[in-house]
């Protein structure tokens, strides 16, 4: 049997703490000791939250660490978090006593070695090449000589220098420069704002729209580079109505923009040698063009001479011809008016023949006369008798006609008696088999029904509203 101590508090414990106090009490130690921290890690389930936030994991082979990172901080990253980058990250340790967890809140982020970085850029190439944005039949032709050029590039430094001298030696255009960053954190918004803004330009608008548009910049090391890799400026430079040269960096330099560009410079002064062509080359190949389409017209107006010439050779001359023509008329003028006079002599003769004649045919004439006389005198009773022989024969036949006429007959009292359809009753059994008849007298007609049931005592017809019942 243990016997107990006659002082129990010399065995008690540490006072008691509520879990938050000794949340708190972690938090103070942790964020005490891990005041800023460097952390290499893999990024995992990267996720942005609707209120802006970034959260994510680090990981390693063989740990986890949560990690956080705040809207304002986020929205200025240089790089874009995505699952399997390799990043670094500088922050503070904190805890989270919801979950009784720690975590590193991050201030800075970048890509940690150029293999990752190379590995972001490569899968964000084969993402946006299996959209159909490095496509080649979305590229357009490069106008020959612009008159608006737009370059998109940094206003200090010796690229937009190299352009403008390029351009002022080869053929000077008009130039509008957008300025932007070339690199850091806001240089990719800035980018692809300035490509979208060469494109919203108005062609009759007080700044002139580019016909042409660079996007240059110098060289630089991979990370210098990255906001020529951004989607965001690749999508831009895709979507550009106005034909764009990229020209990023050195000959051995390649950022995605050159593959969405229309046409890719190893360098910004190349980039000014594509956009234009040499004056010089192209006055002289004018010069060249111009000899060459004089001795062609010269040549062709030589050759029509000649065929003219040759053509001219087979026709007969105008005078000649107008000449030949006129001793035509002349000669046909001649023989009418010869004809005419012989017409006339001709018809005269025979005037005079008849003349002649005349007195010797008078005899003849007035007895021919005298003959036709008598006849004549004959003919006239002869006629008038015939014509009252016609006509007395026309109004006997017109008397006999008339007393043959169904209407004289009817007059007298008469009724002639038809079928509905027309035709003429000639017996009593016609009659009485038909079911309605027609009796037609001199001065109308009536409709009747014979009577077939009942019998005709009185001998009187029985009226009814379609007609006379028999």
């Amino acid at each position: 049997m243990t016997q107990l101590p006659e002082n129990p508090a010399l065995f008690e414990g540490p006072p008691a703490l509520s879990v938050s106090e000794l949340s708190r009490q972690l938090r103070q130690v942790v964020e005490q000791s891990f005041r800023q921290v460097r952390v290499r890690g893999e990024i995992s389930q990267p996720k942005l939250a609707s209120s802006g936030h970034f959260y994510l994991r680090l990981k390693d082979s063989e740990a986890v660490i949560d990690a956080v990172c705040w809207k304002k901080v986020a929205a200025a990253l240089p790089v874009r978090p995505e699952e399997g980058l390799e990043v670094i990250c500088t922050g503070r340790l904190t805890t989270y006593a919801g979950r009784s967890s720690y975590q590193i809140v991050i201030d800075s982020m970048e890509v940690a070695g150029q293999g990752a970085l190379l590995k972001l850029i490569e899968e964000r190439r084969k993402r946006l090449a299996a959209e159909g944005l490095f496509d080649e039949e979305r590229k357009k032709p490069l106008p020959f000589l612009p008159n608006v050029i737009g370059v998109v590039s940094s206003p200090t430094g010796a690229v937009i220098r190299d352009i403008l001298h390029r351009l002022a030696d080869r053929c000077p255009r008009h130039v509008l420069l957008w300025p932007v960053l070339v690199q850091g954190e806001h240089a990719a918004i800035q980018i692809a704002t300035a490509i979208r803004g060469f494109n919203a330009l108005s062609p009759h608008g007080d700044i002139p729209r580019p016909d042409l548009i660079i996007v240059a910049r110098g060289g630089g090391s991979l990370e210098d580079l990255m906001a020529f890799n951004e989607e965001s400026v690749v999508r831009a430079a895709a979507a550009s109505a106005i034909p764009l040269i990229s020209a990023i960096g050195h000959e051995t330099d390649t950022t995605l923009i050159d593959f969405a560009a229309d046409r890719r410079a190893p360098t910004p002064t190349a980039a000014a040698e594509m956009a234009v062509p040499v004056m010089v080359d192209l006055a002289a190949h004018l010069t060249d063009n111009g000899a060459r389409m004089a001795r062609a017209l010269h040549k062709t107006f030589s050759f029509s001479a000649t065929r003219i010439t040759d053509l001219s050779r087979s026709l007969s001359s105008p005078t000649t011809a107008i000449a030949t023509f006129a001793r035509r008329c002349d000669d046909a003028g001649a023989r009418l008016q010869m004809a005419l006079k012989n017409g006339m002599d001709r018809q005269r003769s025979s005037t005079h023949a008849l003349a002649l004649r005349l007195p010797d045919m008078l005899p003849r004439i007035i007895q021919a006369k005298t003959s036709l006389a008598l006849p004549a005198r004959r003919l006239d009773p002869a006629m008038t008798r015939i014509g009252e022989q016609a006509q007395q024969r026309l109004t006997l036949a017109a008397s006999l006609l008339e007393g043959y006429s169904p209407q004289h007959v009817l007059r007298r009292g008469y009724a002639m008696v038809s079928a509905t359809s027309g035709e003429i009753l000639t017996s009593a059994s016609d009659a009485a088999a038909a079911p309605r008849m027609t009796l037609t007298f001199a001065d109308g007609r009536i409709d009747v029904q014979p009577l077939k049931d009942r019998k005709r005592e009185s001998g009187k017809p029985v009226e009814s509203q379609q007609g006379i019942l028999f």
